[in-house]
This record gives C-alpha cells, sequence and structure tokens, in this order.
C-alpha cells in the first residue's frame, strides 16, 4: 500500500503532513502470540480487531489488527493455526474476549485459557456448525461450550434475584434483541445481551462478489451508516490497487460522510429525549433529522446517501455549490435553538448525570470507540489519527468529555454535530472542479485495509481478493460490535428506571454489530 505524497489542501496550499496509510504485516507464530501482545501493551499500543480466514483447504490463518500510536501505520500479525492451541489475548486484552468468540463460532477454532468460553453468535443454536471453515470438526457439544447457553444466577446472590428476559421483539421499530435482566426491585444486578438473531450472514454474502457489487453490499450492512461502511470498503480496495482518488472525489467523500454524521446525531437527540419523555423535543429532533435527510435526497437522490461512493471515487459527481450552504446554516441555527431548550430542560438533564458512568480504564480495556470513547476521556479519531479522504484539509475538532455517564455522550455529540457542519461549510468553499473517479482494478491475490470514523466510531474493512480478482475473505469491524460489549460495563448494579436512557445514551444499532 502506497504513502502519498505531501499533502496540499484544495486551495492549493500545503497543509500538515498526511498519515501514511500503509499497513505493515508481520508473521508470529502461536507461540510468539502472548510475548507480542505483553510489548504491544507496555507500550500502550491497542488492539483493532482480530478475525480468521481459510487461506486453503485445511489452512487457517489468524489476523490480529494493531495500533501503535496516533499517525503511526496499523500493523496486521498473521498467525498460521496448527495443530497446537492458539494462546487467548482475552486476559491481557479483555476487548479480545469476543473477537476471539467470534472466530471459534465460525472456524471451529478454540483459545486456550479463554476467561469466558460461551458461544457469541449461537448462544441460542448450539449445534451450528462453523459456516466459514467446511473442514472444521463439529465441538459445539463439547459440555465447555454448552455450559455458555446457561447463564446461572449470580452466585451468592440469594432467592430473591430474579430474571427476566426482554425481547426479542421489543416496542416500537427498533432491531431484534433480547436482554437478560438479573435484579432485585429495580436495582440491576448483571446484565447479558444477546444480539445475534438475524444471522444475515453480511460478511460471507461478499465471497465471490465482483469488486463494484462488493460496494453495493457494504452500504446495506448497516444503513445508518452506508457512507462510512461503503467508504471503507472501497478505501480497502484502493488501498489493494495501489489507486488514488481525485482531490475533488476525497473532498466530497468528506461531505458525504459529514453529512451521514449530522443526520445520526439528530436522530440521536430525538431518541435521548424519548427516552427520557420529552415527546415534543423527540418530534422536534425527528423533524431536524428528516430535514438533513431531505438535504441528502436533493444532493445524491438517496435519503441515505446510497448508490454515490465507488472504489476509485465517486460514481458520478455532485454539485452542492451554491445551494448547500445555506440550508445548511437554517439548519445548524434550527439544531442549536433545539439543543439550547433540551439543555435547559431539568427533566432531561436529571436523567443524563450520573447515568450509565463508563469508566476511562474500563473503556480502553473493553474497546469503546467514537462518542462513547471520547466521552470517557479518550483522545480517538480516525479522521486525525489515520487520515484519510481529505480530513488533512479541513478544521477538525475532537470534542472530549471526562465524566463518562449519559450527559457527557450527549455533551460529545453536540460539539460534534457543530463542528460536522463547520468541515462541510469548508469544503463547500473550497471546492474545485476536477474529476471525481480514477481506474480502480485491483490485482489478483491482493489485500487492502480502509477505515472510517463512522457517527458511532471506528469502522475497519479488511478485503481479500481472490485468484479470480473478486472479493474473498471480507472482514467487518463495526462500532456497534465494540460498544455492545462495553455497554453492559454500565448496567451492573444500576437502576431498572434509568436503563432506557442509558441505552439511548450510547447510541448503538443492532445491524451494525449483529452481521
Amino acid at each position: 500500500m502506497r504513502k502519498r505524497d505531501e499533502a496540499v489542501d484544495i486551495s492549493g496550499h500545503a497543509v500538515r503532513e498526511k498519515a501514511a496509510v500503509t499497513v505493515q504485516e508481520l508473521c508470529i507464530d502461536a507461540a510468539g502470540l502472548v510475548d507480542a501482545a505483553d510489548e504491544l501493551k507496555s507500550s500502550e499500543g491497542r488492539m483493532q480487531m482480530a478475525y480468521a480466514r481459510r487461506v486453503r483447504q485445511g489452512q487457517i490463518e489468524l489476523r490480529y489488527l494493531v495500533g501503535d500510536g496516533k499517525g503511526k501505520p496499523f500493523t496486521i500479525w498473521k498467525c498460521p493455526v496448527e495443530d497446537k492451541p492458539i494462546p487467548s489475548l482475552s486476559r491481557m486484552f479483555p476487548m479480545m474476549s469476543w473477537y476471539e468468540n467470534e472466530i471459534s463460532d465460525l472456524f471451529g477454532i478454540e483459545f486456550a485459557d479463554h476467561p469466558d468460553r460461551r458461544s457469541l453468535l449461537f448462544e441460542n443454536v448450539p449445534s451450528i456448525v462453523a459456516p466459514f471453515n467446511p473442514d472444521a470438526v463439529p465441538k459445539r457439544g463439547d459440555a465447555s461450550r454448552q455450559e455458555g447457553h446457561k447463564l446461572p444466577l449470580l452466585e451468592g446472590a440469594g432467592s430473591d434475584v430474579q430474571r427476566l428476559p426482554f425481547g426479542p421483539v421489543r416496542a416500537d421499530v427498533v432491531e431484534s434483541a433480547e436482554f437478560l435482566f438479573f435484579y432485585v426491585g429495580e436495582q440491576i444486578l448483571h446484565y447479558h445481551p444477546q444480539l445475534f438473531f438475524k444471522h444475515r450472514g453480511m460478511e460471507k454474502r461478499f465471497e465471490g462478489l465482483t469488486i463494484q457489487a462488493g460496494a453495493v453490499m457494504a452500504e446495506r450492512v448497516s444503513g445508518v451508516g452506508t457512507i462510512a461502511h461503503a467508504l471503507a470498503y472501497c478505501q480497502a480496495v484502493e488501498a489493494a490497487a495501489g489507486c488514488e482518488v481525485p482531490t475533488r472525489g476525497r473532498c466530497l467523500r468528506v461531505l458525504l460522510a459529514e453529512m451521514e454524521r449530522v443526520y445520526n446525531h439528530l436522530h440521536y437527540f430525538g431518541n435521548l429525549a424519548d427516552a427520557t419523555t420529552l415527546k415534543v423535543g423527540q418530534a422536534e429532533g425527528r423533524l431536524l433529522e428528516e430535514q438533513a435527510k431531505q438535504l441528502n435526497a436533493q444532493l445524491t437522490g438517496s435519503r441515505f446517501l446510497r448508490s454515490v461512493l465507488v472504489p476509485g471515487g465517486l460514481r458520478r459527481d455532485l454539485y452542492p455549490e451554491g445551494w448547500l450552504a445555506s440550508k445548511l446554516e437554517g439548519l445548524r441555527k434550527a439544531a442549536a435553538r433545539y439543543i439550547e431548550l433540551l439543555e435547559s430542560t431539568d427533566s432531561f438533564l436529571d436523567r443524563l448525570f450520573t447515568n450509565g458512568v463508563l469508566q476511562r480504564k474500563v473503556a480502553f480495556d473493553q474497546g469503546a470507540t467514537g462518542p462513547v470513547e471520547r466521552a470517557s476521556g479518550l483522545d480517538r479519531d480516525l479522521r486525525r489519527d489515520h487520515c484519510y479522504a481529505a480530513y488533512d484539509t479541513v478544521p477538525l475538532t475532537v470534542p472530549i468529555q471526562t465524566a463518562g455517564d449519559a450527559h457527557a455522550r450527549f455533551k460529545v455529540r453536540v460539539a460534534e454535530l457543530d463542528a460536522s457542519i463547520v468541515m462541510i461549510q469548508r469544503i463547500l468553499l473550497l471546492l474545485k472542479e476536477g474529476p471525481v473517479h480514477s481506474d480502480c482494478v485491483p490485482a489478483a491475490d491482493t489485500f487492502g485495509l480502509g477505515w472510517a470514523e463512522s457517527p458511532r466510531g471506528t469502522l475497519f474493512y479488511a478485503v481479500h481478493i481472490d485468484e479470480h480478482g473478486r472479493l474473498g475473505r471480507v472482514k467487518i469491524k463495526s462500532p456497534s460490535f465494540s460498544n455492545w460489549r462495553v455497554f453492559p460495563f454500565t448496567v451492573h448494579d444500576s437502576n431498572m428506571m434509568d436503563y432506557a436512557i442509558n441505552e439511548a445514551s450510547f447510541g448503538l444499532t443492532i445491524a451494525g454489530c449483529d452481521r
């Protein structure tokens, strides 16, 4: 993967150097994984995700994506799966627990000394054979795995503890999930989400598709993250092909990504107002969200910004000059007035302060991302730390809060909404004519990594091109997969009456997690 030359902004002036987009690959055998992880932790690096792929019949390869810090290239550890057991890294990096369980479910690989051996994807379907590895011997009947399907009451909690399974069909039009509450009175002692009911098999459906068809599929992984998913996918393919997106195309990608952030945050405010029983506040937030979506439709023909991005740039040029800036300014003023009303409503604020506190260490250890981690004091944002598209040419503010509660998560999104509109206005002022697409044809047997900072956090696509030039293994690391992992830590020992508000404050989606 190629490193770009010195960045030049769209007005022609030199700007800060863009972070290298190269990704280093390092081969590590199973015996060396623990030592490598220990060295990473001592240097304050962070695991980003892990996945497996079938290299050929009878041969599986584990791949760990590692981040060494802001501006530094990502590293991929490649570990062949042999007869020896694979050591679990979950005790060293707790966030790895879900990734290792996911690999076990999809490929039939077991991890030695794993702290939680429950099935993740097939918790309610224990007889499923590993769908990504036809060579795997079914192991779901093992007692150690089977015990995970019976979540016992907390030891020593007493006979007063009640168990409440809520879902998977819930009120309104929310996505399918079942939540297990163990509680006494109104106090939640323990909370366990069961999310993986749909089994859409999105990653499996990429296999064998053409490069162009893959962009259409990426847009449908999570509808409210259309641009983020398509952008991460396209950038992965572009990295594999070594192609360069024209300047206008890169700038329009930033504009589209921030337009997506705007309507997502407006939806978030309306949903949070609804959770705090402010029905007028909910209606106002949804109205503003709809107005933002109508701007999307006027710009692209799609309220969800679909069918615009392709590897190499955009399918067609967009023309926001002359009209979008004034309409965005009107939306900004209306949103500012709406936020002001929310922040002056005591019954709204009282339900947010100290609700669902996520400690900074827990956020880091369990892999929180996006506004959730930034509300707990972690200063991370891919748009700044690992620049892509044209983010090095626009003013980028990364708001941070430290309280870690629902109010802090709300405040981060308030600041991000304003920052997104500022970035869009900057793009509109400096946008120049030019092409928006270049040829992008990756060679056979190549690999690319792409990323985007979605409205909910870090999103990665690891794309492997097969020997026929079509898609092989496509791995998606979505922000909601990370934040659903974190969320229960804010629910344990909390109050039933605060649960809905806490969940709304995380801004989670299930489609982004249950792929």
